[in-house]
Protein backbone atom coordinates (compact mmCIF):
# COMPACT_ATOMS: atom_id res chain seq x y z
CA UNK A 1 0.00 0.00 0.00
CA UNK A 2 1.16 3.54 -0.77
CA UNK A 3 0.21 7.03 0.04
CA UNK A 4 -1.10 9.50 -2.34
CA UNK A 5 1.80 10.72 -3.98
CA UNK A 6 3.14 14.31 -4.06
CA UNK A 7 6.00 16.87 -5.50
CA UNK A 8 8.12 18.09 -2.94
CA UNK A 9 11.57 19.87 -3.22
CA UNK A 10 14.33 18.24 -1.22
CA UNK A 11 18.05 20.12 -0.18
CA UNK A 12 20.97 18.69 -0.75
CA UNK A 13 22.41 16.29 2.28
CA UNK A 14 25.61 15.34 3.14
CA UNK A 15 26.29 11.75 3.57
CA UNK A 16 28.51 8.54 4.38
CA UNK A 17 28.15 5.61 2.24
CA UNK A 18 29.44 3.12 0.43
CA UNK A 19 28.86 2.29 -3.61
CA UNK A 20 27.17 -0.94 -4.62
CA UNK A 21 26.99 -2.77 -8.22
CA UNK A 22 25.49 -5.92 -7.59
CA UNK A 23 22.63 -8.11 -8.65
CA UNK A 24 19.56 -8.23 -7.40
CA UNK A 25 19.15 -11.01 -5.95
CA UNK A 26 22.38 -10.27 -3.72
CA UNK A 27 20.89 -7.57 -1.82
CA UNK A 28 20.08 -9.14 1.26
CA UNK A 29 23.94 -10.40 1.51
CA UNK A 30 25.30 -6.65 0.40
CA UNK A 31 23.16 -4.74 2.70
CA UNK A 32 23.69 -6.02 6.17
CA UNK A 33 27.39 -5.73 5.92
CA UNK A 34 27.44 -2.45 4.01
CA UNK A 35 25.19 -1.05 6.90
CA UNK A 36 27.36 -2.06 9.47
CA UNK A 37 30.76 -0.75 7.87
CA UNK A 38 29.46 2.41 7.77
CA UNK A 39 28.34 2.63 11.56
CA UNK A 40 31.68 1.07 12.67
CA UNK A 41 33.48 4.20 10.28
CA UNK A 42 30.78 6.92 11.89
CA UNK A 43 31.30 5.53 15.14
CA UNK A 44 34.93 6.01 14.69
CA UNK A 45 35.20 9.16 13.62
CA UNK A 46 32.43 10.17 16.49
CA UNK A 47 30.23 11.15 13.90
CA UNK A 48 26.43 10.36 14.34
CA UNK A 49 23.52 9.72 11.38
CA UNK A 50 21.10 12.65 11.30
CA UNK A 51 18.50 10.55 9.26
CA UNK A 52 17.51 7.42 7.65
CA UNK A 53 19.39 5.09 6.40
CA UNK A 54 19.19 5.29 2.42
CA UNK A 55 19.88 3.64 -0.82
CA UNK A 56 20.34 6.28 -4.03
CA UNK A 57 20.33 4.67 -7.04
CA UNK A 58 22.09 5.86 -10.25
CA UNK A 59 20.12 4.41 -12.64
CA UNK A 60 17.25 1.88 -13.18
CA UNK A 61 17.50 -1.46 -12.57
CA UNK A 62 18.51 -4.40 -15.26
CA UNK A 63 20.76 -6.70 -14.49
CA UNK A 64 22.60 -5.35 -11.30
CA UNK A 65 21.65 -2.63 -9.08
CA UNK A 66 24.15 0.83 -9.36
CA UNK A 67 23.40 2.61 -5.96
CA UNK A 68 24.57 3.84 -2.64
CA UNK A 69 23.75 2.65 0.81
CA UNK A 70 24.25 5.27 3.57
CA UNK A 71 22.89 7.48 6.08
CA UNK A 72 22.93 11.50 6.06
CA UNK A 73 25.82 13.33 8.16
CA UNK A 74 26.05 16.65 9.54
CA UNK A 75 29.86 16.49 9.62
CA UNK A 76 32.42 15.73 6.59
CA UNK A 77 33.42 12.29 6.99
CA UNK A 78 36.68 10.77 6.18
CA UNK A 79 36.98 7.86 3.52
CA UNK A 80 37.53 4.94 5.33
CA UNK A 81 37.58 1.43 3.30
CA UNK A 82 34.09 1.55 1.00
CA UNK A 83 32.84 4.33 2.98
CA UNK A 84 32.93 8.13 1.29
CA UNK A 85 31.47 11.20 1.79
CA UNK A 86 29.10 11.50 -0.80
CA UNK A 87 25.99 14.18 -0.67
CA UNK A 88 22.23 13.88 -1.71
CA UNK A 89 21.84 16.18 -4.58
CA UNK A 90 19.05 18.74 -3.63
CA UNK A 91 16.26 17.62 -6.42
CA UNK A 92 12.42 18.10 -7.58
CA UNK A 93 10.88 14.47 -6.41
CA UNK A 94 7.98 12.47 -6.51
CA UNK A 95 7.79 10.75 -3.37
CA UNK A 96 5.30 8.21 -1.82
CA UNK A 97 5.81 6.03 0.99
CA UNK A 98 5.22 2.10 1.18
CA UNK A 99 3.65 0.70 3.73
CA UNK A 100 4.44 -2.81 4.62
CA UNK A 101 7.09 -5.94 4.22
CA UNK A 102 10.21 -4.71 1.88
CA UNK A 103 8.80 -7.82 -0.15
CA UNK A 104 6.21 -5.39 -1.59
CA UNK A 105 8.46 -2.68 -2.84
CA UNK A 106 8.13 -3.91 -6.18
CA UNK A 107 4.35 -3.25 -5.86
CA UNK A 108 4.61 -0.29 -4.21
CA UNK A 109 7.45 1.01 -7.01
CA UNK A 110 4.39 -0.65 -10.12
CA UNK A 111 1.86 1.99 -8.31
CA UNK A 112 3.77 4.39 -7.76
CA UNK A 113 5.46 4.49 -11.61
CA UNK A 114 1.45 4.06 -13.17
CA UNK A 115 1.22 7.21 -10.72
CA UNK A 116 4.00 9.00 -12.67
CA UNK A 117 2.99 8.24 -15.76
CA UNK A 118 -0.46 8.95 -15.56
CA UNK A 119 0.37 12.45 -14.14
CA UNK A 120 3.09 13.22 -17.08
CA UNK A 121 5.49 13.34 -15.24
CA UNK A 122 9.65 13.99 -16.58
CA UNK A 123 11.58 11.42 -14.52
CA UNK A 124 15.26 10.83 -14.32
CA UNK A 125 16.67 7.62 -14.15
CA UNK A 126 18.09 7.79 -10.61
CA UNK A 127 15.87 7.30 -7.68
CA UNK A 128 16.13 7.25 -3.81
CA UNK A 129 14.35 5.12 -1.13
CA UNK A 130 14.42 5.83 2.36
CA UNK A 131 13.72 3.60 4.93
CA UNK A 132 12.07 4.88 7.93
CA UNK A 133 11.89 3.39 11.59
CA UNK A 134 14.07 0.76 12.90
CA UNK A 135 13.44 -2.16 11.77
CA UNK A 136 14.97 -4.48 14.71
CA UNK A 137 12.01 -2.58 16.44
CA UNK A 138 9.18 -3.19 14.01
CA UNK A 139 6.87 -5.77 12.35
CA UNK A 140 7.54 -5.97 9.05
CA UNK A 141 3.71 -4.93 8.57
CA UNK A 142 5.02 -1.30 10.16
CA UNK A 143 7.77 -0.94 7.93
CA UNK A 144 7.44 2.42 6.25
CA UNK A 145 9.57 3.07 2.92
CA UNK A 146 9.85 6.72 1.30
CA UNK A 147 9.80 6.54 -2.34
CA UNK A 148 11.66 8.88 -4.44
CA UNK A 149 11.86 9.61 -8.35
CA UNK A 150 14.14 12.67 -9.43
CA UNK A 151 12.34 14.95 -11.75
CA UNK A 152 13.79 16.71 -14.55
CA UNK A 153 14.39 20.09 -14.45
Amino acid sequence: MIDTPTITQVPAQRTATIHLEIPGMDMPKHMDPAIQEIMRVLSEQGVQPNGPMFTYHHRMPNETFDFEVGFPVDAVIQPSGRVKPSELPAAKVARTIHHGPYEGLHGAWTAFGAWVKENGLDTEPRFFERYLGDPSQQDPSEYRTEINRILRS
